[in-house]
């Protein structure tokens, strides 16, 4: 089996909708690959403050997308470290301003373009899961098994508001849910690649429902298409 053979399961979806867990437990379970393509546009917008470049600057940002020096390890715990130019930058791109970074130079047509065969290029036998925002619908249209995680802008803002917490930050709730509403302003009217679900995306609703629970009607999917 080739690379462009190997199959793919395609989840995507906004912030804190619980992609990226369902994504994880998904390829732990199958034992394929794993991208968080949102990583790497973070990993840019760090980069972007790290070498002064501002988010606005299209041209620079642009060029940072297509020579990013970006790695990632697996921690024992089972953490994905990631690095860039060799600095641990994990716990940088996972705050607020991370996640602004990444929305905003996601939004950048010539980065999008950058990184689309960087993301391309997991697709490795035996299978690959992507967690992200377009994996269905321009980085793996053709993924046989497509699915978009959401939930309603209050429920994803207390979720991720009990994460900071749990974390020692200070953070406002009111202002998560600010945060949250303008990036998905941000991300849904985008001229490339908006956050919509594909055409023939399964829809899962995660606002009222367990994190088992949402697995577990994942997993249900797979085993009828026969993958995994």
């Amino acid at each position: 089996m080739t690379g462009a053979a190997a199959p793919v399961i395609a989840v995507d979806g906004p912030s804190g909708a619980g992609k990226g867990t369902i994504s994880h437990l998904l390829a732990e379970q199958l034992g394929w690959h794993f991208l968080d393509s949102g990583a790497l546009y973070r990993v840019v917008g760090q980069a972007c403050l790290i070498e002064g470049v501002s988010w606005d600057d299209h041209p620079a940002v642009t060029a940072i997308a297509r020579h990013l020096d970006v790695s990632f390890e697996s921690a024992d715990d089972g953490e994905v470290l990631v690095a860039y130019r060799g600095e641990d930058v994990s716990a940088a791109i996972r705050t607020e301003e991370g996640g602004r970074g990444a929305s905003t130079v996601a939004a950048i047509p010539s980065v999008r373009e950058a990184l689309l065969a960087r993301q391309r290029e997991f697709r490795r036998p035996p299978g690959l899961v992507a967690d992200g925002r377009d994996m269905g619908t321009v980085v793996f249209a053709d993924a046989p098994l497509k699915f978009f995680l959401t939930a309603s802008a209050q429920e994803r803002a207390e979720r991720r508001y009990k994460q900071l917490i749990a974390k020692g930050e200070g953070v406002s709730l009111p202002r998560l849910l600010e945060d949250i509403r303008e990036r998905d302003e941000r991300d849904a009217s985008r001229d490339v690649s908006p956050l919509v679900p594909a055409e023939d995306a399964i829809v899962i609703d995660s606002t009222a429902t367990p994190i088992a629970e949402v697995f577990a009607l994942v997993m249900a999917e797979v085993k009828k298409r026969g993958l995994g």
